[in-house]
Protein backbone atom coordinates (compact mmCIF):
# COMPACT_ATOMS: atom_id res chain seq x y z
CA UNK A 1 0.00 0.00 0.00
CA UNK A 2 1.21 3.37 -0.45
CA UNK A 3 2.41 5.67 2.30
CA UNK A 4 0.07 8.18 2.92
CA UNK A 5 -2.72 6.30 1.68
CA UNK A 6 -5.23 8.77 3.32
CA UNK A 7 -3.82 11.99 1.78
CA UNK A 8 -4.40 10.45 -2.02
CA UNK A 9 -7.81 8.96 -0.80
CA UNK A 10 -8.71 12.75 0.22
CA UNK A 11 -7.97 14.40 -2.78
CA UNK A 12 -9.45 11.52 -4.77
CA UNK A 13 -12.95 11.54 -2.88
CA UNK A 14 -12.93 15.47 -3.25
CA UNK A 15 -12.76 15.39 -6.49
CA UNK A 16 -15.64 13.22 -7.10
CA UNK A 17 -17.75 14.26 -4.51
CA UNK A 18 -17.19 17.71 -3.55
CA UNK A 19 -19.08 19.38 -6.50
CA UNK A 20 -21.55 17.36 -7.18
CA UNK A 21 -22.86 16.40 -4.18
CA UNK A 22 -21.93 18.39 -1.50
CA UNK A 23 -23.98 16.85 1.37
CA UNK A 24 -22.65 13.58 0.48
CA UNK A 25 -18.85 15.30 0.56
CA UNK A 26 -20.06 16.70 4.05
CA UNK A 27 -20.61 12.96 5.57
CA UNK A 28 -17.16 11.71 4.17
CA UNK A 29 -14.97 14.49 5.83
CA UNK A 30 -16.95 13.38 9.18
CA UNK A 31 -16.56 10.19 8.36
CA UNK A 32 -12.67 10.85 7.91
CA UNK A 33 -12.68 12.84 10.86
CA UNK A 34 -14.28 10.07 13.16
CA UNK A 35 -11.48 7.63 11.54
CA UNK A 36 -8.83 10.10 12.61
CA UNK A 37 -9.91 9.76 16.46
CA UNK A 38 -9.55 5.88 16.27
CA UNK A 39 -5.81 6.13 15.09
CA UNK A 40 -4.46 4.97 18.86
CA UNK A 41 -6.43 1.67 19.04
CA UNK A 42 -5.57 1.01 15.27
CA UNK A 43 -1.67 1.28 15.21
CA UNK A 44 -0.71 0.72 11.58
CA UNK A 45 -3.77 0.25 10.22
CA UNK A 46 -5.17 4.01 10.96
CA UNK A 47 -3.74 5.21 7.51
CA UNK A 48 -5.89 2.29 5.90
CA UNK A 49 -9.06 2.78 7.99
CA UNK A 50 -9.09 6.83 7.32
CA UNK A 51 -8.31 6.07 3.29
CA UNK A 52 -11.65 4.26 3.52
CA UNK A 53 -13.61 6.81 5.24
CA UNK A 54 -12.78 8.95 2.66
CA UNK A 55 -13.87 7.13 -0.43
CA UNK A 56 -16.36 4.48 1.08
CA UNK A 57 -19.04 6.98 -0.67
CA UNK A 58 -17.30 7.37 -3.76
CA UNK A 59 -19.71 5.05 -5.88
CA UNK A 60 -22.36 7.57 -5.10
CA UNK A 61 -20.19 10.05 -7.18
CA UNK A 62 -22.45 10.66 -10.35
CA UNK A 63 -19.93 9.84 -12.79
CA UNK A 64 -19.24 6.65 -11.69
CA UNK A 65 -22.15 4.84 -11.23
CA UNK A 66 -23.06 1.95 -12.58
CA UNK A 67 -25.09 -0.72 -10.83
CA UNK A 68 -26.27 2.03 -8.64
CA UNK A 69 -25.10 0.17 -5.42
CA UNK A 70 -22.62 2.44 -4.17
CA UNK A 71 -20.38 0.11 -2.30
CA UNK A 72 -19.88 -2.11 -5.61
CA UNK A 73 -19.58 1.06 -7.83
CA UNK A 74 -16.93 2.76 -5.30
CA UNK A 75 -14.88 -0.09 -5.21
CA UNK A 76 -14.94 -1.57 -8.60
CA UNK A 77 -13.93 2.00 -9.89
CA UNK A 78 -11.23 2.01 -7.39
CA UNK A 79 -9.82 -1.13 -8.63
CA UNK A 80 -10.25 -0.67 -12.04
CA UNK A 81 -9.22 2.89 -12.79
CA UNK A 82 -7.05 3.67 -9.79
CA UNK A 83 -5.35 -0.05 -8.99
CA UNK A 84 -6.54 1.17 -5.33
CA UNK A 85 -4.56 -1.62 -2.95
CA UNK A 86 -7.35 -5.03 -2.77
CA UNK A 87 -7.63 -4.47 1.32
CA UNK A 88 -8.63 -0.73 0.55
CA UNK A 89 -11.06 -1.82 -2.15
CA UNK A 90 -12.52 -4.60 0.00
CA UNK A 91 -13.13 -2.17 3.05
CA UNK A 92 -15.14 -0.27 0.49
CA UNK A 93 -17.39 -2.58 -1.57
CA UNK A 94 -18.21 -4.44 2.03
CA UNK A 95 -18.50 -1.22 4.68
CA UNK A 96 -21.22 -0.85 6.96
CA UNK A 97 -22.90 -4.55 6.42
CA UNK A 98 -22.97 -4.14 2.16
CA UNK A 99 -23.41 -7.32 1.96
CA UNK A 100 -26.93 -7.32 3.48
CA UNK A 101 -27.99 -4.46 1.72
CA UNK A 102 -26.52 -6.27 -1.95
CA UNK A 103 -28.80 -9.54 -1.31
CA UNK A 104 -31.91 -6.95 -0.82
CA UNK A 105 -30.84 -5.68 -4.63
CA UNK A 106 -30.17 -8.91 -6.04
CA UNK A 107 -26.02 -7.92 -6.32
CA UNK A 108 -24.67 -10.16 -3.48
CA UNK A 109 -22.75 -12.40 -5.61
CA UNK A 110 -21.31 -10.12 -7.46
CA UNK A 111 -19.88 -8.32 -4.29
CA UNK A 112 -18.93 -11.25 -2.47
CA UNK A 113 -17.17 -12.47 -5.59
CA UNK A 114 -15.14 -9.39 -6.83
CA UNK A 115 -14.99 -8.44 -3.15
CA UNK A 116 -14.46 -10.32 -0.08
CA UNK A 117 -15.59 -9.34 2.60
CA UNK A 118 -13.53 -8.23 5.57
CA UNK A 119 -14.05 -8.96 8.73
CA UNK A 120 -12.77 -7.49 12.32
CA UNK A 121 -11.28 -4.40 13.82
CA UNK A 122 -10.83 -2.66 10.24
CA UNK A 123 -14.41 -3.70 8.92
CA UNK A 124 -15.63 -3.30 12.41
CA UNK A 125 -13.81 1.03 12.81
CA UNK A 126 -15.27 1.64 9.04
CA UNK A 127 -19.20 1.00 10.17
CA UNK A 128 -17.98 2.85 13.77
CA UNK A 129 -17.44 6.09 11.56
CA UNK A 130 -20.09 6.10 8.97
CA UNK A 131 -22.73 4.24 11.51
CA UNK A 132 -21.60 7.67 14.04
CA UNK A 133 -21.49 10.54 11.28
CA UNK A 134 -24.95 12.54 9.70
CA UNK A 135 -25.38 13.28 6.69
CA UNK A 136 -23.88 16.83 7.29
CA UNK A 137 -20.55 15.18 9.08
CA UNK A 138 -21.61 15.71 12.43
CA UNK A 139 -20.97 13.30 15.17
CA UNK A 140 -24.20 11.36 15.94
CA UNK A 141 -25.01 8.30 18.30
CA UNK A 142 -25.98 5.42 15.88
CA UNK A 143 -29.81 5.02 16.74
CA UNK A 144 -30.20 8.16 15.96
CA UNK A 145 -28.03 7.84 12.46
CA UNK A 146 -30.70 5.05 11.45
CA UNK A 147 -33.74 6.73 12.41
CA UNK A 148 -32.34 9.70 9.92
CA UNK A 149 -31.30 6.99 7.32
CA UNK A 150 -34.88 5.39 7.54
CA UNK A 151 -36.45 9.04 7.74
CA UNK A 152 -34.82 9.79 4.32
CA UNK A 153 -35.67 7.13 2.41
CA UNK A 154 -38.83 5.98 3.82
CA UNK A 155 -40.71 3.21 4.73
CA UNK A 156 -40.40 0.95 1.64
CA UNK A 157 -37.40 1.72 0.51
CA UNK A 158 -34.32 -1.16 0.46
CA UNK A 159 -32.09 1.05 2.10
CA UNK A 160 -34.91 1.32 4.92
CA UNK A 161 -35.50 -2.91 4.99
CA UNK A 162 -31.72 -2.82 4.86
CA UNK A 163 -31.06 -1.02 7.74
CA UNK A 164 -33.18 -2.89 9.61
CA UNK A 165 -31.59 -6.18 8.63
CA UNK A 166 -28.40 -5.14 9.84
CA UNK A 167 -29.14 -2.83 12.52
CA UNK A 168 -28.12 -5.83 15.03
CA UNK A 169 -24.67 -5.95 13.28
CA UNK A 170 -24.25 -2.13 12.85
CA UNK A 171 -25.13 -1.19 16.04
CA UNK A 172 -22.85 -4.35 18.18
CA UNK A 173 -20.29 -2.92 16.07
CA UNK A 174 -20.50 0.95 17.35
CA UNK A 175 -20.89 -0.80 20.80
CA UNK A 176 -17.77 -2.85 20.01
CA UNK A 177 -15.23 -0.16 18.95
CA UNK A 178 -16.47 2.49 21.88
CA UNK A 179 -15.42 0.00 24.34
CA UNK A 180 -11.81 -0.25 22.87
CA UNK A 181 -11.64 3.55 22.65
CA UNK A 182 -12.69 3.61 26.15
CA UNK A 183 -10.35 1.08 27.26
CA UNK A 184 -7.61 2.81 25.55
CA UNK A 185 -8.47 5.96 26.98
CA UNK A 186 -8.06 4.15 30.57
CA UNK A 187 -4.70 2.66 29.66
CA UNK A 188 -3.77 5.90 28.37
CA UNK A 189 -4.40 7.65 31.53
CA UNK A 190 -3.57 5.12 33.82
CA UNK A 191 -0.30 6.57 35.48
CA UNK A 192 2.79 4.31 35.33
CA UNK A 193 4.83 3.90 38.68
CA UNK A 194 8.22 3.82 38.31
Amino acid sequence: MKKNTAAWARDLARKHLETPLPRRWAHTQGVARQARTLAPILGNNADLLEAAAWLHDIGYAPDLVSTGFHPLDGARYLRDATQADEVLCRLVAGHSCAIIEARERGLAGDLAHEFPQITGCLSRALIYCDMTTTPDGNPVVVSERLAEIRKRYGPSHTVTRFTHLAEPELVDAVRDIQKKTQVNALIDSTPTRM
